[in-house]
């Protein structure tokens, strides 16, 4: 690819950099990208072509990449097109407000995600092979047993929200334990991770405060390692300082658990709303996975990510680009790119196990947590659907609200019915009856982090107790619950 002069490129005269004068720049901010994101690439891509021009906030322009085939180009070429976030011309010019709310997801930190060649691959190779430990068997028994607490812990009127009450918290349940912090610590996680992806008024206070947690983790691991992830990326040959493995954490948790969070929610709605998905799937003609696949390329977790930054003048998708300009991967845009919507997928509305999509991103940068990540989010959707088979929205398709988020793809709530249970009731005071002896202390939770089998297996159905276990998913799953 050969730099352009300028003005000899599409979008010319040029402000900004490359972006063009006199044509408003479209808000990817606010309610916009959650009423109707997939209206407004649409027209994005209508108007532009597959690179748009874009504000991240006022007086803060950019690029989205829509096209299928720009995005991958955005993502393999190093050289035209940096994960160094400290190229960016607006906060070079002073155009960036320090308390900019773009902060927290655009500001260079040393990872994996704002570093290219050499270096970068060390980290990468850091957080890979401290995932690899993870054991999947144990991490499957372990996201099963913290999904039936959750479940265990709604009340007995059949309704549940399954954002509050189950998606947003059973990945913090499980990736607290990953990384060595207390299960307790999840509820304010969430929290904390929820502002800054969402670039919201309190997000550069919440950065800093997750942050600070996970500093504290750091130092703690590096006087007394243990079986977690946080110690085994301390423990990696590529020797992390704790500036470093502070901010992988970052990366990790925010990444895995967003990621999961939405890709759970997503796929429960696909499911709730979308009858002849449900149909398919209840008939055995297509599984979880296919679900989760199919939410991967209509509403990705993450449907937009920051970024890459032009290395030089350049053009792409025939906009001309300068040198320091941000571009954001269009990862909801890319996928439904007409360009690589097949006739027969377009035909049956469906697009199965096809795993060609870009939800992960593409290049030597593709996220390296999507197995962990796929494990914990199939295990939810295959145990809340085996334990409340007859799970039912609660409100029209058309009343279920978005997250206002510019990268996240995010419900505010889902509300369901459910068949009502009855709680477990004592045997009459007049009835003498045999008691088997107590369980041990140790049943509920066996070394592994797992529930018994026959704990797990059992439908909730009309006048059914629930097993009276007690364990620590279930008094934290209480407190979710506001029990």
């Amino acid at each position: 690819m050969t730099a352009p002069e300028p003005g000899t490129a599409p979008g010319c005269p040029v402000a900004h950099g490359g972006l063009p004068t006199g044509v408003p720049l479209t808000p990817l901010h606010g309610a916009a990208v959650a009423d109707d994101p997939h209206g407004l690439y649409a027209r994005l891509r209508a108007r532009h072509g597959p690179v748009a021009p874009i504000e991240l906030e006022p007086g803060v322009e950019a690029w989205l990449v829509l096209g299928y085939a720009e995005l991958l180009e955005l993502t393999r070429n190093e050289a035209l097109f940096s994960k160094d976030s400290r190229r960016w011309r607006v906060p070079a010019e002073g155009r960036l407000a320090a308390d900019s709310r773009l902060l927290p997801m655009t500001s260079w930190r040393p990872t994996l995600l704002n570093l290219d060649g050499a270096e970068h691959q060390r980290l990468r190779a850091a957080v890979a092979d401290t995932l690899a430990q993870i054991d999947h068997r144990q991490l499957r028994e372990t996201t099963e047993a913290a999904a039936n607490d959750l479940i265990d812990s709604w009340g007995p009127d059949g309704t549940a929200d399954l954002i509050a009450q189950y998606a947003r918290a059973l990945p913090l349940l499980v990736f607290t334990q990953l990384v060595g912090l207390p299960a307790e610590a999840g509820p304010h996680l969430v929290e904390l991770i929820s502002h800054f992806v969402d670039s919201g008024a309190e997000s550069v206070r919440a950065s800093a405060e997750f942050q600070a947690i996970l500093v504290d983790l750091v130092r703690r691991r590096r006087a007394v390692p243990s079986a977690d992830l946080t110690s085994w990326l301390l423990a990696h040959p590529a020797a992390l300082t704790d500036e470093e493995a502070v901010h992988h954490l970052v990366v990790l948790m925010v990444a895995g658990n967003e990621t999961s969070i939405n890709w759970t929610g997503n796929t429960l709605r696909l499911l709730l709303t979308d009858r002849r998905f449900r149909a398919t799937l209840t008939g055995g003609r297509l599984t979880v996975s296919d679900a989760l696949e199919e939410v991967l390329w209509r509403d990705p977790p993450t449907q937009n990510f920051p970024g890459r930054w032009a290395t030089t003048d350049t053009v792409l998708g025939g906009q001309y680009i300068s040198a320091g300009d941000m571009l954001v991967l269009g990862l909801a845009a890319a996928n439904a790119d007409p360009a690589v919507q097949g006739a027969a997928s377009a035909a049956q509305g469906s697009l199965g196990g096809n795993r060609a999509h870009l939800a992960w991103g593409a290049g030597r940068h593709v996220c390296p947590a999507q197995h962990p990540a796929r494990i914990i989010v199939e295990t939810a959707v295959e145990t809340l659907l085996h334990r409340l088979p007859d799970l039912q929205l609660a409100v029209p398709p058309g009343e279920l609200a978005w997250r206002p988020s510019p990268w996240s793809r995010a419900l505010l709530g889902l509300p369901v019915l459910y068949s009502a249970f009855t709680p477990p009731r004592p045997p009459a005071p007049e009835r003498t009856a045999w008691t088997p002896p107590p369980l041990p202390v140790d049943f509920a939770l066996s070394p592994s982090g797992s529930t018994p089998s026959d704990a797990t297996s059992t439908e909730r159905t009309p006048g059914s107790g629930t097993p009276a276990r007690r364990s620590r998913w279930s008094s934290l799953a209480g407190w979710w619950s506001g029990r």
